[in-house]
């Protein structure tokens, strides 16, 4: 040590001692703690980066870090020399031979399609450790000479097990389908010995994320061995035995054995073999591998391939309570949802929103107060229009990964984007049930990181904002939500049925002009019923107050009062007014400078009614003297001919050509007058509220967009596994289908407002619909229509599939969805919320969720058959649960997480489609995912009861987003400051974590 000065001042020894460095990122502190009893030596760094690489040379600067370079340098000779002698090998082959030595020219391995080509176990035996009284704590790393290349490629490795020198590893290695590996490749095994995991793991977890944590720390070299790929394939026992040498390749270590595994064939063996002296080994086998090709051999169809990525599967096989295997697949795949949704969402608020815009203009002349208004509400839509238009042109750019990774979140180019959106499947294979799939949906909270929480999430926003709405004085006319929300109906409304309207009334005149009564009917028929819609649409006081609202608005407005009503027979007329519409009196536009009459709305609209009466009537008439002549013709009558004659000189075309003009004009007067006091409503809301109104509109977007791209992929697999289920398909079309929200947000803080959003985004939900279509081309993703309050969902099948749906369904019936949320907050935030805080929000969520769930249960009871409840229904009644799910919400018990799993229960029993999200659907959806697969196992495959723990601790020591989002940083999903504030059965010990 040096003073100021530069002289030297003291002196540290490095021996014997461990570095502390402390997790803050603005703390730049390391300690040095002495085994010796000395006291800390507290140092201090200039920068964080600084800090970090002073951490790493103090922890090499001792004999033990001197011994760890020198091994690392022998590794290195040892593989350099491998390299040569491959090299060395090729210059004996001929020319043509080398040049030739492509991919073609390999020994392929014969695998079942959609299998891993290669799969292994390995075990050692007899390890010899550097000191005699040394227990070791040993893994394997897995590296690959690929032939053509003659490369060492380092591909995986296995578990740590501790204190045995014989250890049974229970992760295995497992290469896709798509890997190229062949009979010639060389793999290479190298054991090593861990000595501290812990010191090892802080250290490698304060690395900056974009550096790879050194392959030499905390662990020395044992051994290795080198095997062809070949040699095991062809091996009579499937089996290889390796001797374990050193560096040098003299001295003999010990011995590796590598059992070939094949997956596919059923194990019919006793399970007693597998346990060892070591407890830490009592579990069950776990491979892993990334498969390319799909989630498994029977899913493997173009469809659900359209909207799934990159799955990551991990094989397990537990005992059963009555000693058989089971064998279990778990599953992870991205989907292309999490960013094709949020474009088609976000290329419809941009059309919606130029909609309105441009409706907003065509209001017309208005007064000053209400044209600046008017000016200020356009200037500000633009702005927000503008946004839209940016993020769907930054989406469009986007390239690489198919989901969103927490580090993410806050990022406004993706922040319509899920967090960490992946289908999580565990597929099961046990003498009970031999094929049984449960999927679970994983996603973060749906949630405006980006436009923070500092005033709480949605729930909250929009309460506060319809308050001071109500407070706006002169300035504008308040209308409730309700109001606001019908007039985008109406609007909705028009532009859906205009178009219709005028393609019927197209196809009857086409009809009249070819003389053919069957296609007339058929057209009338259509023509009557979007008519009768289109009128009903209007007959809402809504549009007749809107109507005064603007033309009070208008400059210089004189109001009259209504007049008397006409009695039934003038408003009506006779049948003789009915069949010529030219009686009918036209109306003018909203009068300017004028009287208005209040009265006149009704007549207007309700021309359109009578014009269609008058089409009716013409075309009965027309039917029937067709028929009257047909009649004649068949009696052979004289006077036929005379009849031919008159039909010739009264062409139907002519006759209904002027009924039909008359009702197509008096529909767009309807149209327009009803567009015009429509978008004054709307103007009224927007005027109400700026900028907010936008701004809360625009989050209210953000938050649905992300729990709709959820919605989507749940609804899409949950479709694909209940093909075959008739029962399932009857439900769908019926009732509907349950989503299920298992929320594990705290009511603490930030993730108070997330939940606040989740609760909105989660409840709008109910106004999307789904609908089935037969696709016509390879592209296989759902199509996106509607607009804010009602969105459609068309998920297209391949004509095969589409088949085995139900006639209903086939037929286009909208299928509705019945989403529900519970929320149980378990980390140490829920701790301080419950003592310090307020969960009210949290009570009052679940108790409006249970509700909805109550109602959905009612209907499947009124509308669907008992039979048609999953196979194992009989276990538990689900309105006891229903009743136990009701009592528990009711305790108010702190991080009762028995709601979690009734809720779960009850939804996989009504075959709904379940979710779990925290903040970033990684540390506690990990934990309850992990949990909720082993208590299925326990509970409807007989799992072995001593078993649990160990399948708990198996799934959670190798997660599975370590292998996608945190794979870079060399990071596993557990944290290991999450657990502390967890319920006991969620928690995963430190010793645990350490080994993943």
């Amino acid at each position: 040590m040096k003073n100021k000065s530069s002289d030297a001042s003291e002196v540290v020894i490095l021996e014997r001692c461990w570095v502390v460095e402390f997790r803050s990122k603005a703390d730049v502190s390391i300690v040095l703690k002495f085994q010796s009893g000395e006291p800390d030596l507290y140092l201090e760094a200039a920068s964080k980066p600084d800090c970090e690489s002073w951490a790493v040379a103090l922890g090499e600067a001792n004999s033990e870090g001197l011994r760890h370079k020198i091994q690392q340098l022998r590794r290195l000779i040892m593989e350099i020399k491998e390299e040569r002698s491959a090299g060395e090998a090729r210059q004996f082959l001929p020319p043509s031979q080398v040049d030739s030595l492509g991919e073609p020219q390999f020994t392929s391995i014969q695998r079942i399609a959609n299998e891993p080509k290669l799969e292994f176990s390995l075990a050692c035996k007899d390890l010899v450790a550097a000191t005699r009284d040394r227990k070791l704590n040993t893994f394997i790393q897995v590296s690959v000479v690929h032939p053509a290349e003659h490369i060492l490629t380092r591909y995986s490795s296995t578990e740590i097990v501790e204190g045995t020198r014989d250890p049974l590893f229970l992760t295995g290695v497992t290469f896709p389908p798509e890997y190229p590996i062949y009979e010639e490749t060389k793999i290479k095994l190298t054991v090593y010995d861990v000595k501290d995991k812990s010191q090892d793991t802080v250290r490698t977890s304060v690395l900056p994320d974009h550096k790879e944590p050194r392959a030499d720390v905390g662990r020395s070299f044992l051994g290795c061995a080198t095997f062809r790929v070949g040699d095991l394939v062809k091996s009579k026992e499937q089996q290889l035995t390796l001797t374990l040498r050193t560096s040098d390749g003299g001295k003999a270590v010990g011995t590796i054995e590598v059992n070939l595994v094949k997956m596919g064939e059923l194990e019919d063996g006793e399970t007693d073999h597998i346990t060892t002296d070591t407890q830490d080994q009592k579990c069950a086998l776990v491979r892993e591998c990334m498969a390319t090709e799909g989630i498994s051999g029977k899913d493997n169809l173009p469809s659900l391939n359209a909207v799934l990525k990159n799955p990551i599967c991990k094989l397990y096989r537990f005992p059963t309570s009555d000693n058989k295997w089971m064998r279990i697949r778990e599953q992870m795949a991205e989907t292309t949802l999490s960013f094709h949704v949020p474009k088609e969402l976000i290329n419809l608020h941009i059309k919606e929103d130029m909609r309105r815009n441009q409706e907003l203009k065509d209001l017309g002349e208005l007064a000053p107060h209400w044209d600046n208004m008017r000016k200020s509400v356009i200037a500000h839509c633009d702005q927000m229009l503008s946004m839209y238009q940016d993020t769907l042109a930054e989406l469009g750019k986007h390239t690489g990964s198919s989901f969103k990774s927490s580090c993410s979140k806050g990022e406004k180019t993706l922040e319509f984007i899920p967090i960490n959106l992946h289908l999580q499947r565990m597929h099961v294979h046990s003498p009970r049930l031999k094929d049984a799939l449960y999927d679970v949906i994983t996603v973060g909270a749906p949630a405006a990181h980006f436009q923070g929480f500092k005033n709480g999430g949605l729930r909250k926003l929009l309460s506060k904002f319809e308050a001071e709405r109500r407070n706006t004085g002169y300035q504008c006319i308040y209308y409730s939500p309700e109001n606001t929300a019908k007039a985008k109906e109406v609007l909705s409304n028009i532009n859906h049925l205009q178009p219709l309207i005028s393609s019927h009334a197209d196809l009857l005149l086409s009809s009249a002009s070819q003389r053919s009564p069957d296609s007339l009917k058929n057209s009338l028929k259509m023509l009557s019923e979007k008519t009768e819609l289109f009128v009903h649409a209007f007959k809402d006081q809504l549009v007749r107050s809107a109507l005064l609202a603007l033309y009070t608005a208008r400059p210089g407005c004189v109001l009259k009062k209504p007049a008397v009503p006409r009695n039934s027979a003038e408003e009506g007329g006779d049948s003789q007014h009915q069949d010529h519409p030219s009686q009918i009196k036209r109306q003018d536009s909203i009068p300017h400078h004028s009287e208005y009459d209040e009265e006149e709305w009704d007549r207007v609209w309700a021309n359109v009614a009578k014009s269609l009466n008058c089409v009716i009537a013409m075309v009965d008439r027309l039917l029937e003297k067709d028929n009257i002549s047909s009649i004649k013709e068949d009696q052979n009558d004289p006077s036929a001919a005379d009849c031919k004659v008159l039909h010739t000189g009264g062409d139907w075309y002519e006759q209904l050509y002027p009924l039909v003009i008359t009702l197509k004009d008096c529909m767009g007067e309807v149209v327009t007058r009803a567009k015009q006091s429509m978008a004054f409503v709307l103007l009224q809301e927007l005027a109400c509220g700026l900028p907010q109104c936008l701004m809360l509109t625009l989050r209210r977007d953000i938050v649905f967009s992300q729990a709709l791209a959820g919605l989507v992929c749940g609804f899409i697999i949950k479709l694909h596994t209940g093909l075959h289920d008739q029962g399932f398909l009857q439900q769908l079309h019926t009732v509907g289908l349950l989503v299920q929200y298992e929320g594990l947000l705290s009511t603490y803080s930030e993730e108070a407002g997330m939940l606040e959003d989740m609760a909105v985004g989660i409840s709008d939900l109910q106004k999307v619909m789904f609908k089935v279509i037969e696709a016509k081309s390879e592209d296989f993703l759902p199509i996106i229509t509607g607009r804010r309050e009602h969105y459609i969902i068309e998920v297209q099948l391949p004509a095969k599939m589409f088949e085995l749906l139900p006639q209903e369904i086939k037929e286009g019936k909208l299928l509705r969805m019945y989403p529900v949320l519970f929320n149980v907050g378990i980390n140490e935030q829920q701790t301080l919320a419950e003592r310090f805080g307020d969960t009210t929000l949290q009570e009052n969520i679940n108790q409006e969720n249970l509700e909805l769930l109550k109602e959905y249960y009612k209907l499947f009871t009124e509308k669907m058959p008992p039979d048609c409840l999953p196979h194992f229904q009989e276990q538990n009644d689900l309105k006891g649960l229903l009743e136990n799910l009701h009592q528990n919400i009711q305790a108010k018990r702190r991080k009762n997480v028995e709601i979690m799993w009734l809720a779960a229960t009850i939804c996989r029993k009504l075959n709904g489609v379940r979710f779990t999200c925290c903040k970033s659907a990684k540390d506690r959806t990990s934990m309850s995912v992990t949990l909720e697969q082993c208590s299925i196992l326990r509970d409807e495959h007989q799992l072995h009861k001593d078993f649990f723990i160990r399948a708990l601790d198996c799934m959670r020591r190798m997660p599975h987003r370590e292998c996608t989002e945190e794979c870079q940083m060399q990071k596993v999903c557990i944290q290991h400051d999450t657990a502390d504030g967890f319920p006991k059965v969620l928690q995963t010990s430190r010793r645990d974590i350490w080994k993943s």
